[in-house]
């Protein structure tokens, strides 16, 4: 994993962690808000997000279905997995 692509997931996880700190449910399109705001997140991780079904999502739901992107992608190996919360 790349220093740019460790940054990007670390960055990913900082606006999950904004957007869910008082809600149990979000939308894509808020994540998506959120995370185009931070300014090290890089194109592609957004990119991710654009490729998420719509939907309200709970923390769980959104990591494994970004996780599920990043593996249609085959990126796990070189991008890595989000954390699982717990």
């Amino acid at each position: 994993m790349t220093e740019r692509e460790h940054i990007g997931l670390s960055e990913l996880e900082m606006v999950l962690d904004e957007v869910f700190r008082d809600r149990e449910r979000v939308t894509r399109r808020e994540v998506y808000g959120r995370a185009s705001e931070h300014l090290h997140l890089p194109a592609d991780i957004l990119a991710h997000l654009n490729e998420l079904p719509i939907g309200p999502y709970t923390r769980a739901e959104l990591t494994e279905a970004v996780n599920d992107v990043i593996r249609e992608r085959g990126e796990q190996n070189s991008l890595g997995l989000l954390r699982m919360p717990g």
